[in-house]
């Protein structure tokens, strides 16, 4: 029989792909294994290679009898299985077969139930091939178990196939580690064929089956079913209440749960976790109920479900609440998954010195920090000290190669000033996903570093990873050009990002930043559009509507829209009350801006950074600083490097030299922030405006910035204003090695040279511009009504 013929029923498995190519190496045809996988069939074997075509290693496993007589994988394949050693000691050791399968198939379950699932299937390949071993059910369901978990629909199929041959499908629980093979599958039709197959279904069959019709969807049909079912069954109740509870159906879940409590069903651990998923803001006084009925039935002592409290009074803004539960719980039983509750929910609320002690104590009671442990933990960290000693720790736990915490490691150091940290992260993260690009790609974009943003954008490309919306709308806020804002708006179609509001807002703004008004105007057509259909707009569409009315000064439009939130109730929402003090600052009316602070509820860092940006971008330096100061009195909100750039240009623009320095050192010492080019920026004007144009060149060379433009731009205008021609030529020189084809260099440097009488130079550097092609581009702008 040709060798293709004998691997037409062999089990797909990636991993054992290279041997069957190692085995075809003398020649045969490969086209056979393209129908490995066809359903119905089943493992008949792996066939050992003729004698002549065997190493004399493996003929020497084969003679010496470590392997059973017609083991058919090659042992260079076997010595890569984690349980290679742990099964040739079964074979050595246990002569009768009937103890080698017992013994087998506890290393079965233990490979499964260890995450080696791959492992698993091979390791049936092996029993199966050899005419020494049988399998049985429980081997069967170990390998079924380990496919599900692989999703690997083709080997369950063909396994399912081998059942139905053997007769091994008669044992219940075969059938029930069917069921969840095809519910993890998706195929419900596959699902219910298994379970009216099954000749006396138990309790956990019909779970499955109800967990699995829930899951996808079929709510009524589940419903229908569990009227069928045991009704004094806990567990059967558990399963309907909690797959209507992860498929959001609300109300469902509820009067399940009501009718549970009315007939005398015991709830358990896992009810009570299910329904207060579901209790948040608009649920808590029922939430409350099931909480005085969890310390009632003494399920206060149950992980899950303190757990289960936490996160509902966390996702209701109750943190006085949540502290109550976890105090109130006993110390043993609070588990790794409490405390991330606890540092999750904190940080969520910004209470972040409080989330960095609860990491204390979660470490103090011996319990392991999590991947997710890490990833909150980062968010709190405010802090360059507290950050870098965060990430040793993660590191040294092993955490490094871990994407979440290194994404979570590169936003933290991101909101610390430390684009240095963010670029070593990142460079040393081997698997990077869609945000670890996005991450990058913001920050160089932030610092003005827009080169670089659209190099890492290509690397990505390359990479194969498709941008989303919020790789686009980071790219297109810092865009230098209308050729390049065209571009991403043809990759945006093409890509079919059309829809994405965020991408929307980028275009608007990006248009209108490059005197595009008419695309701007496009953005606020579709909003009205939107308004005159069946759908509403939510609070975040009507921010992101207000924004594109700041970007292009459009105050009427802006104020209509201020009405319609009026009207429609959602004023209390934090976002829109700073989307709205935005846009009114923008639009010159400062007054408004400051009503709109006065009257929000639920100020957040956000509200505080709008109303000093206000502030600054009219001038009104002293009010800003005003604000700044309020602000930390308040004692709720700590500034962040946002808040810093705003005060700090309101000093620039008012002239506060001694605020502007004091409030940077501050930023620098008291807060750990590492200066970023926004931040350096503007104490280099604020230093340019006054005279101390030398300090500003200190500065600058002190921090190692050379390759910033936007700092030796601002330098390069305060020598302007004040006639200072040596520092000038210095700076013009870096300019133009930064950006060799800006005009505004050359006119700006000829000024200088001007104002300090050598019409000379000034002509020769005219001409300079001239002979390289040069063009001063006409500005433009607008007023809107």
């Amino acid at each position: 029989m040709p060798p293709r013929r004998r691997l037409r029923a062999e089990i797909r498995c990636a991993d054992d792909l290279q041997p069957v190519k190692e085995r075809f190496s003398d020649g045969h045809s490969l086209k056979g294994c393209k129908r490995l996988h066809t359903r119905g069939r089943m493992l008949a074997g792996h066939y050992a290679r003729p004698a002549q075509m065997a190493s004399s290693q493996e003929r020497s496993w084969h003679f010496n009898g470590i392997l059973p007589r017609g083991c058919l994988l090659s042992t260079r394949f076997l010595m890569k299985l984690p349980c290679y050693m742990e099964y040739i000691n079964i074979v050595k050791t246990t002569k009768n077969a009937a103890e080698q399968l017992i013994k087998i198939n506890q290393l079965l379950a233990e490979l499964t139930r260890s995450h080696h699932n791959s492992a698993s299937v091979q390791l049936f390949v092996q029993i199966h091939s050899s005419n020494y071993l049988k399998p049985d059910h429980f081997t069967l369901s170990s390998t079924l178990t380990a496919c599900a978990n692989l999703r690997n629909a083709a080997s369950g199929n063909q396994l399912h196939a081998y059942s139905i041959q053997t007769g091994l499908k008669a044992y219940t629980h075969v059938g029930n580690t069917l069921l969840s093979f095809y519910a993890k599958s998706k195929d419900l039709v596959s699902v219910q064929r298994v379970f009216n197959e099954i000749e006396n279904p138990d309790v956990y069959s019909w779970t499955t089956l109800l967990s699995a019709c829930t899951k996808l969807g079929q709510i009524g049909y589940a419903c229908h079913l569990f009227n069928q079912t045991p009704r004094m069954i806990p567990v059967v109740w558990n399963a309907i209440i909690t797959g209507c509870a992860e498929n959001k159906h609300t109300e469902i879940a509820l009067n399940l749960f009501r009718e549970m409590h009315q007939l005398g069903v015991r709830h358990d651990k896992y009810t009570f976790a299910s329904v207060l998923s579901l209790c948040s803001l608009e649920l808590l006084d029922f939430g409350r109920e099931v909480h005085t009925l969890v310390i009632k039935t003494g399920f206060l002592v149950r992980a899950s479900v303190i757990n289960a409290l936490l996160t509902m009074y966390f996702n209701s803004g109750k943190v006085a609440d949540a502290y109550e539960v976890f105090e109130e719980a006993e110390s043993t039983v609070h588990d790794d998954i409490t405390f991330n509750v606890m540092i999750g929910g904190l940080a969520s609320v910004g209470r972040d010195e409080e989330a960095l002690i609860m990491f204390k104590e979660m470490q103090e009671a011996c319990l392991r920090p999590t991947e997710l442990t890490f990833v909150s933990v980062m968010s709190s960290c405010s802090s360059a000290r507290v950050s870098h000693q965060v990430h040793a720790q993660a590191i040294k736990m092993g955490f490094e190669a871990c994407t979440p915490v290194s994404n979570a490691a590169m936003t933290m150091y991101s909101s610390c000033g430390n684009l240095h940290a963010v670029h070593m992260v990142f460079d040393r993260l081997e698997e990077k996903d869609l945000i670890s690009w996005n991450i990058i790609i913001m920050n160089y974009a932030q610092g003005n570093f827009y080169r670089l943003a659209i190099l890492a954008f290509l690397q990505m490309q390359r990479a194969g990873i498709e941008p989303d919306e919020f790789t686009i709308g980071s790219l297109l806020a810092s865009s230098e050009s209308l050729e390049i804002v065209k571009m991403f708006q043809a990759l945006v179609s093409k890509n079919g990002l059309n829809s994405k509001i965020e991408v929307s807002n980028a275009l608007v703004s990006a248009f209108s930043k490059h005197g595009q008004i008419e695309q701007a105007y496009q953005g606020l057509e579709q909003f009205y559009e939107l308004l005159m259909s069946t759908l509403k707009p939510n609070a975040y569409t009507l921010s992101i509507v207000l924004s594109i009315c700041a970007s292009i000064s459009a105050l009427r439009h802006g104020k209509q829209i201020h009405g319609y939130i009026l009207r429609s109730g959602v004023f209390s929402v934090t976002s829109l009350g700073n989307a709205l003090i935005t846009m009114y600052a923008k639009c010159g009316d400062l007054d408004w801006s400051l009503r709109i602070f006065n009257v929000m509820n639920g100020r957040d860092i956000v509200s505080w950074n709008a109303m000093i940006s206000a502030y600054a971008q009219h001038g009104k330096g002293k009010e800003a600083v005003h604000f700044f100061k309020a602000m930390q009195d308040s004692g709720g909100v700590k500034p962040d490097q946002a808040t810093f750039t705003a005060v700090l240009s309101a000093c620039s623009h008012a002239g506060l030299v001694d605020d502007g320095t004091r409030i940077f050192n501050s930023m620098v010492n008291d807060y750990g922030f590492e200066p970023g080019a926004d931040h350096l920026s503007c104490i280099v004007d604020l230093l340019g405006r006054a005279g101390y144009l030398e300090e500003a060149e200190r500065l600058i060379n002190s921090k190692h910035l050379k390759i910033v433009s936007s700092i030796w731009w601002t330098l390069f205008s305060a020598c302007a204003a004040h006639g200072n021609l040596r520092l000038g030529r210095i700076v013009a020189g870096f300019l133009l090695e930064i950006e060799q084809n800006d005009p505004a260099v050359y006119v700006l440097l000829s000024n200088i040279y001007a104002a300090a009488g050598q019409w000379e130079e000034a002509a020769n550097t005219r001409d300079l511009m001239q002979k390289t092609r040069v063009a001063k581009q006409p500005g433009c702008s607008w007023i809107g009504s």
